[in-house]
C-alpha cells in the first residue's frame, strides 16, 4: 500500500473490495445513514447535492463533509476537513460498478493536497483500516442484506507485546489460535460469543484481527484487532448486529462485553 503522488501535490490512496448484491442494494449501503452505520461507524447521511455527512468516531470526534457530487446508485463524492484540524482538507469519492453474477465493486478514494508527505503515514493506515471495514460490509450484503442494523464496540489498553496483548484477549473468549472456518464459543465466564471464524491476520504494521460471523450475543458479525500503540496495545471488539430485534440485543450485550473488557484491559492502565 501507498500513497499516490499526482499533478501539482495531489495525493490519495484507494481501496476496492468486491461484494454481493445490486448496485441499488450496495449504493444503499454505503451512501445512507443506516446503510453505512450497519457496518462502519454511526453516521448520518442527507442524501443529495449539498448535504452533509457526518460519522462519529467516539465522543467529540466527528468528521464532517458536504456532498459536492451525487449520482445514486454509481458515485458520490464529499469533501471536508481532515484527520485533525492540522491536517490538509479531504476529498473522498465513492464508486459502485455493477459486475456480472450479482456482485459490485466499490471503490473509495480519498485525495488531499499536500507539497510534502506529512501526512502519507496517517493516511496509508486509513488505507489499511477500509480492508477489514470492508469484509464487514461483504459478511452484511452476503448473509443479511436489507436487514435492519445495530452495533457496539468495547475497548481496552493492554502492556507488553502485540502477542501477548492478543493472547490474553482471545485465550479468555475461546479463540486461542483459532483458524478460519473453525466454529467456537465462550466459556462460561466470559460474554456469550459463538460463530464461525471468517478471517485471522496479522498486517505487516504488526496489527492483529479475527471476524466471526456470530449468533450469539446475536445474529451478525464480530470483529476483534490488536493495534500496537507505543509501549502499549489498543484492543477492541466490535459487533455489527442485524435483525429486527438487534437493537434490543446491543442494549443487553454491550454493557457486559465493556464491563468485561474493562475489568481485564482498563484504559487508564
Amino acid at each position: 500500500m501507498s500513497v499516490n503522488v499526482g499533478r501539482e501535490g495531489r495525493r490519495s490512496v484507494q481501496v476496492e473490495a468486491e461484494v454481493p448484491g445490486s448496485p441499488e442494494q450496495v449504493w444503499e449501503a454505503i451512501a445512507t445513514g443506516p446503510g453505512i452505520s450497519s457496518w462502519f461507524v454511526p453516521t448520518q447521511v442527507e442524501e443529495r447535492e449539498g448535504g452533509a455527512v457526518t460519522a462519529n468516531f467516539g465522543p467529540g470526534m466527528d468528521a464532517v463533509s458536504t456532498i459536492t457530487q451525487w449520482d445514486p446508485p454509481r458515485k458520490f463524492t464529499a469533501e471536508g476537513t481532515g484527520m485533525t484540524p492540522e491536517a490538509p482538507p479531504m476529498a473522498t469519492e465513492w464508486i459502485v460498478e455493477a459486475k456480472s453474477g450479482g456482485t459490485c465493486v466499490v471503490r473509495v478514494v480519498h485525495s488531499w493536497f499536500a507539497s510534502t508527505d506529512e501526512w502519507d503515514g496517517q493516511y496509508e493506515s486509513v488505507e489499511r483500516g477500509w480492508n477489514a471495514f470492508f469484509s464487514i460490509l461483504r459478511l452484511k450484503l452476503q448473509h443479511f442484506p436489507g436487514q435492519p442494523g445495530a452495533a457496539f464496540d468495547a475497548v481496552g489498553m493492554s502492556s507488553g507485546s502485540d502477542s501477548e496483548a492478543w493472547e490474553a484477549l482471545t485465550s479468555p473468549l475461546g479463540l486461542r489460535d483459532a483458524s478460519v472456518g473453525q466454529e467456537v464459543r465462550s466459556p462460561a465466564d466470559a460474554p456469550a460469543l459463538s460463530g464461525r471464524v471468517e478471517i485471522v491476520t496479522v498486517d505487516p504494521s504488526g496489527d492483529r484481527h479475527a471476524m466471526l460471523l456470530i449468533g450469539e450475543p446475536g445474529p451478525g458479525v464480530c470483529h476483534l484487532f490488536a493495534m500496537p500503540m507505543g509501549e502499549q496495545v489498543y484492543l477492541s471488539t466490535r459487533f455489527f448486529l442485524f435483525g429486527e430485534g438487534s437493537a434490543d440485543v446491543v442494549a443487553k450485550a454491550g454493557p457486559e462485553w465493556n464491563r468485561w473488557l474493562a475489568e481485564r484491559f482498563p484504559m487508564g492502565g
